[in-house]
This record gives C-alpha cells, structure tokens and sequence, in this order.
C-alpha cells in the first residue's frame, strides 16, 4: 500500500443524497432510473438475495438469510449517491485514526476503518505499539499456531486504536530476495506460505476484525509496480501464484482482499475480470468485498467495478464518476448493488454494526497494546524464528568459557526493526541486539561495543583479546522496503562492502567469531562464511529481538527456526530479477524448486535450520497407498531427539512425481509438522497431506486433473534432504 503526501492528494467527495423515496407510482426505466424525478435522489427496489453456501461460509457463527434479506432491504433504502459514498474511501488521509469509508448512520450502516497491519499498529495512527517481527521471521517459525496466536494479538491492538480491518497479511510469493518488500510475507513456497497465511486470517478474525489478503495477484517487484506487466501463463498462476490465496479465501473465510497495482497478463488487476471475477468469486467462491491498493491502485469507475472491485481506496479519485456512468447507462444498478451486498456483507458478517460509531468518534486504548503478555508473545515469536545457519567448532551456545564478549556491527544498536513503508510501526521501545546481549551477560561477562566499520588499533586488541566477538550486521530500512515511501528494491543480495571488510578484520583478529545477519531474506555469505564460526539468520526481529537474540546466543533456548527461502551461493544462480522492465515474464520455477531443476546447490536450502542438538527420522508410515481426488492422508513418521537439549524439530513432506504427462518441479513442500523433544526422547509428527493438492492445471481443459501415477513422498528435515520416502498411487 503507497502512501506518499496523502495530504495533497486528499478529495473533496460528495455529499450523499438522502431525499425520500419516488413515490409508488413513478416511471422507473429498464436501468432503475426514476424518469420523472430526475433532480431527485436515485431510489431503486432491489432484487430479494438467496445465500449460497459460499456466502453461508463466509457468514460463519452469524444468521446469512437473515443479514442478507437486511441488505437487500437497505439496497432498497439507499440512495445511488449513498451506494457509492460506501464504495470508496472517505479521504486521502486518517480520517478519525483510521482510513476511512464512510457508514450510514440513520440506517445502521457502520463503515469501515482500515489500517495497516504486516507487522503490527500502523505507524500513521501517530501511536505506539508492539513491533511484531516481520512476517518473514514468523515464516520461519513454520508454527501455525504461534502465527495464529500473533495473528490474535495483532487484532486486539489495531482494535484499541478504532480499526476493524487489517490491512494484512501480505501473502505474494518470494520470487527473488531483492524484492523490497520480501519482510512482509512469509515464504517462497506456496504451501508454506498459504499455511501460515491462514493462520494469521483465523487469528485476526477471531477477534471479530476483517483481514484483508493481499495484493492480488502478482506482485513481486517494488521499483516498477505501478507499470509493470506481469505475464505468466495459467498454469503457473494457478499453481504458484494463487493456491496461498485461495487457501485463506476458502478455508480462513477472508474478510476482504487487496487488488494489487501491477498489470497482470494486460490488465491492471482492480481491472482484471479472470482476477477478480472469474477466479476469486466464480471458482472460489469468495462473498466479501474487494478493495483496491492505495492512491493509485484503481485505473478506471465502471470498468473496475464490472471487473469486481467493490470499493476504490483512499478516496474517489475514480469512483466518483460512477453516478455519471450510471446516467449514461455505462453500469447498471444490478452491478451498482452486487457490489455494495458484498460490502453490507463484510460489515454485517464480522458484526461491525455491534457497536455503532458515530463520526467524529476516536477510539484509543493504549492499555490494549504493548501489553506485558504482547511483549512476552514478540519475544517468544523473535525467538522461535532466528535461524541457526552455521556453528562450527560449538561456538554457540555461550557457554561458562567466555568472560569477555566484543559486538560491532551496523546493526549492533540499531533498532532494526523493518522498512519505512506502510507496514511501518512505532513501538515505544526496541531492545537492541546489544541491549539484549549485555543485559543477558549480566556482571559475569564483560561485553564492550565497538562502533564502526573500521578497527583501529585499540579496537584490534580487543577484538584479539575478547573471548567471543559478535558481529551484527546486515540490511537496515535503508536498504530494501516499499518503493515510494521507502527504499524500494534491493540493488544486490550482497552483505554491504564496509561491513564485510568488518567480518574479515574481525575474523583476521579472533579465533572465535559469531555473525547475526538481520534483514528481510536471503544473503550472500560465501565470501565470508568460512572466516566465522557460527551464522544466525535474525531478520527484522521487533520489539524484543535483542532479548530474542541473547535467549538463541546463551542458550536458553535451542534454536529452531526453518529458512522459509534459499540462500543461494551466487545471486546469479536464481531466476533473473528484473525491476526496471515494463513486462516481465514469471515462469514455472523459482526458488528450491528452480535450483533443484537447475543441479545448483543452494548455500543454505530451503527449509534448513541447525539446533543445538540433532534429530532422527524413522518408521514413515502411510495411511493409504492409494488415493482419490479429495483424499486426505496422513504420513507419520518417528522423531527421535539423539542430543542432551531439548528442542523443536520441524519435519517437513515433498512430494515428487514420476511418470507425470507435464513438467513438474523436482519436488514440492505438501505438508510439515512440528514436535518438541526433550533430552534423548522420541514422538511422532503426524503430516496431513491433500490429495487435491497433487493436481496440477490442465490448460486444456481449464480444470484440475489428479494423475493416475505414482507420487513419492519425501519425508526430511529440509528441501532436497529426504532422509525417508514412500510412494502413493492415484487411481484413474
């Protein structure tokens, strides 16, 4: 979402019309206008509404015949002007704390009160809140669980301060690692990031707010984003960039999705009928509303509407010609009042209207945010997604040797906690990484910073001398982010040169050093890596993060998260990464399952995190070797803890092909599951696997076909790492 100097793009909307109802007599033409009252408010009898089981899921928990004879109802009492008052934003700035579109009071109508939300209370409130760590770092959790429990937290603050929708979860793929806003999603795999995209849904909508999905769909590149023509064919868009979408729309019952600003295959997405009409509504049956991205996220009145865009955001800058268009007949009032239901529907089934609000009203509840139990939660969630890369030698965890500690490093005090884009947030503190680490060291281990890319030769000596030296570095908001309003896109995946120059006098000078790279996805370590002892991967890592840090350094935690992307060992063996073309072309590969095509070992595979013990898999059991469309499976495989920590493993489940009539990936993440062992115990992980998720898209026939061939299913603890396997079969 680009928000630039919203102030001087603010609009002066219409006031709505709100004159009586034509009388019963009165010629009403074919299109719903009044032909004798032309001056008059525009009244029209709207057509009586029968839920579908697609409109009765998104209702859940709520009476859907009884809130959708209520719209239709109010579809009768509603004026045009009033309609269309409801389907864009009310400013091109906060309107009350919160980007607002305007209700209707008299008739119960509440509106609805937007703000960003990827990783926590939007900083364009002007208040404080828990700096949640970005959702790059929670994907590296794999922990549905722990992201839902975020997903409920997250909601409860944007709620104190008078939200009702959170603009979030951003759930675009990781195509490349220099796209800017790669920290705000969760994954480059499709299966992994739909799991933990839906977890983030069902945790904000239990406290009765709308999440809104986003950006849909294709959008992957900032620098070019409001120009940019992605192309790809159906296949790939069914199968790679739209199955994280549909999870969250058909199964977590999204409230609302986001249209995206790039051009997909031609079409400006909030212009995209196959996008928004033809693929979410037809085939997936989604009930809610569709709004666009902001400012310029809406390219035209009529057109976007048809196409099924319910509602034009901040403000009408195109919208406002729906009442001309309508006159000249360019849209009549049945698309006028499906998009408006579908609006009433997403206020009415979450129970907006519960708590009327009249306009003038701001909320906020600061009790309600940074919560001991809400900084307790970011701690726990930092602290589950660092990614314990490399630890030659035991370098980590610290243990009763080290006396003395040295920290250097860009990001050794900065509170590093994300871009400067729209996802942006304003806690009232961040524990910084030195912060964390001095405050955990306590008076038993000296820690001293250095600051500086440069050792002079004071800073040698106690490099030389210091038991341990940590060197914090990586990316900062200056380096990637939201275009616009931010950096935008990466220029390389490289660590910055002056920092890397840093690691190896560092590494010249001590026999002992640790390096935590912070940033938003994949870096180059190669150059440096051998030089090092141990490599933790600490993302953007929030509020709490250098407590977080000192929990995985210490040892009072066992490290466990999961690479939720590849580290390549060259950038230039990943997909090219183009920001700078008008059309760029998004093929079947990318990521672990492009550099398996390809015979390229990653640095670091997707999937792989190191822990401070080892863990075993063995006796995979299956329930059924032979499958049918809608089958699900499960896949149960023994873990066994062989260290003396307990700990958490992630086990995870590819699936690969043999015989298959199309080009398929190497293999492809299916399921994954989580157990925590202690010292030297074992357990099971039961994976679900759906068989529906083995289809692949036959353009021929625009359906999906599960083959009647052989399916191995690789069971390891990271992609290429099949440690056990066994095979299904489809039958015909």
């Amino acid at each position: 979402m680009a928000v630039r100097s919203l102030a001087s793009l603010t609009l002066v909307l219409s006031i709505a019309c709100t004159g009586p109802a034509p009388e019963a007599d009165a010629a009403i033409d074919d299109a719903g206008r009044d032909a004798t009252r032309s001056d008059a408010a525009i009244l029209w009898t709207s057509a009586p509404f029968t839920p579908t089981a697609a409109t009765m899921a998104y209702c859940q928990g709520h009476d859907d015949g009884a809130i959708e004879a209520r719209i239709t109802e109010l579809l009768s009492q509603l004026t045009l002007d009033q309609k269309i008052t409801l389907m864009h934003g009310a400013s091109g700035n906060l309107v009350d704390g919160t980007w607002l579109v305007a209700g209707v009071p008299s008739l119960g109508i509440p509106g609805l009160h937007m703000l960003d939300g990827p990783r926590g209370l939007s900083r364009f409130t002007g208040l404080h809140g828990t700096a949640w760590p970005v959702g790059m770092m929670r994907g590296a959790t794999w922990d549905i669980a722990l992201e839902q429990r975020l997903g409920a937290a997250l909601a409860i603050e944007h709620r104190s301060a008078g939200a009702d929708v959170v603009l979030a979860p951003t759930i675009n793929i990781l195509r490349h690692p220099r796209w800017g806003r790669v920290q705000e999603t969760y994954s480059e795999d499709t299966h992994h990031l739909g799991e933990m995209g839906l977890a983030f849904v069902t945790g904000v909508q239990s406290q009765h707010l709308l999440a809104s999905v986003k950006h849909f769909a294709g959008n992957s590149i900032e620098n070019t984003r409001h120009t940019v023509n992605v192309t790809m064919d159906e296949r790939t868009l069914r199968e790679v960039y739209l199955p994280h979408f549909r999870r969250v729309v058909i199964d977590g019952h999204a409230g609302s999705v986001m249209s995206a600003y790039n051009q997909l295959d031609g079409q400006y997405c909030d212009v995209n009928a196959h996008l928004l009409t033809d693929i979410l509504r037809t085939d997936w049956g989604f009930s809610g509303f569709v709004e666009s991205d902001w400012v310029a996220g809406t390219h035209q009145s009529a057109a976007s509407v048809l196409a099924g865009l319910d509602i034009e955001m901040p403000s009408a800058s195109h919208f406002r010609n729906l009442r001309a268009e309508y006159e000249s007949g360019a849209i009549d009032r049945a698309a006028i009042d499906g998009r408006v239901r579908e609006i009433l529907r997403g206020m009415f089934c979450f129970g907006l209207d519960a708590t009327p609000r009249t306009p003038g009203m701001v909320i906020d509840d600061p009790s309600q945010r940074e919560t001991p139990e809400h900084l307790a939660l970011a701690r726990e969630v930092a602290r589950r997604g660092l990614v314990l890369l490399r630890n030659q030698s035991h370098a980590l965890p610290i243990d009763a040797s080290v006396h003395t500690i040295v920290v250097v490093g860009r990001n050794a005090v900065e509170e590093n906690i994300g871009d400067d884009g729209s996802s942006d947030v304003t806690p009232s503190s961040v524990v910084t990484a030195l912060e964390g680490l001095t405050s955990r060291a306590g008076s038993a281990i000296a820690v001293t910073h250095v600051a500086g890319t440069t050792l002079d030769a004071a800073a040698s000596a106690m490099v030389s001398a210091a038991d341990l030296v940590i060197v914090v570095t990586g990316l900062q908001a200056g380096d990637e982010g939201e275009s616009d309003i931010g950096a935008g896109d990466r220029d390389s995946l490289d660590v910055p040169a002056d920092e890397v120059a840093l690691i190896h006098a560092v590494a010249a000078a001590s026999a002992r050093v640790v390096v935590i790279l912070e940033g938003g996805a994949a870096l180059i370590t190669r150059p440096w890596e051998s030089e090092v002892e141990a490599i933790v991967f600490a993302f953007y890592p929030g509020s709490r993060g250098g407590d977080a840090i000192a929990d995985v350094l210490f040892g009072d935690f066992a490290p466990s998260g999961r690479l939720p992307f590849s580290m390549p060992v060259l950038e230039s063996d990943l997909p090219a990464f183009d920001n700078v073309s008008r059309e760029v072309t998004y093929d079947y590969l990318h990521g672990y399952r492009y550099l398996a095509h390809a015979a390229v070992a990653p640095a670091y595979a997707f999937g792989f995190g190191l822990s401070y013990t080892t863990f075993s898999y063995s006796n995979l059991r299956v329930s059924s070797a032979t499958v049918h469309p809608g089958d699900t499976i499960t896949a149960t495989v023994t873990v066994t803890n062989d260290g003396s920590v307990s700990a958490i493993d992630t086990v995870q489940l590819y699936v690969a092909t043999s015989g298959s009539s199309v080009m398929r990936a190497p293999e492809d993440l299916r399921a994954f599951g989580q157990i925590e062992l202690a010292a030297h115990a074992s357990g099971d992980v039961v994976l679900t696997l759906r068989t529906d998720d083995l289809r692949y898209w036959d353009v021929s026939s625009s359906a999906w076909v599960l083959e009647p061939i052989d399916y191995e299913l690789r069971v390891g603890a990271h992609a290429g790492d099949a440690q056990l396997a066994a095979t299904i079969h489809a039958a015909p």
